[in-house]
């Protein structure tokens, strides 16, 4: 391999070398298409309310999706309690550890 020639492509493929070439790149560029009559009234309307088209478009994304969002559940800890009388004999812990263990190598 060349000389230099593996450091270039490790600098290339590193995930963080590109950001302060492209930015942060936290926004994305697409194509939209409307109808023609639709960006007229949108434009208009954004002009008319001291907003960019972008910022009129991503106000009305965040609104719908906003909307349509649901609130998540809540979370709900089943019933795992057994239907007894308690229990059954009145123990302090050792003697309840001391039943636990019996037989298991005391």
């Amino acid at each position: 391999m060349e000389a230099g020639v593996g450091s270039a492509l490790d600098d290339l493929l590193h995930p963080y070398n590109n950001i302060f070439k492209y930015g942060s790149m936290g926004t994305m560029k697409t194509t939209v298409e409307i109808a023609d009559s639709l960006f007229a009234e949108a434009k208009a309307y954004a002009e008319a309310h001291g907003q960019s088209f972008r910022e009129l478009l991503e106000e009305g994304l965040r609104s719908t999706l906003a909307r349509n969002r649901r609130a998540p559940r809540r979370f709900r800890l089943r019933d795992g309690s057994f239907h007894g009388r308690g229990l059954a004999a009145e123990l302090s812990w050792p003697e309840i550890r001391q039943r636990i263990y019996r037989g298991r190598g005391e």
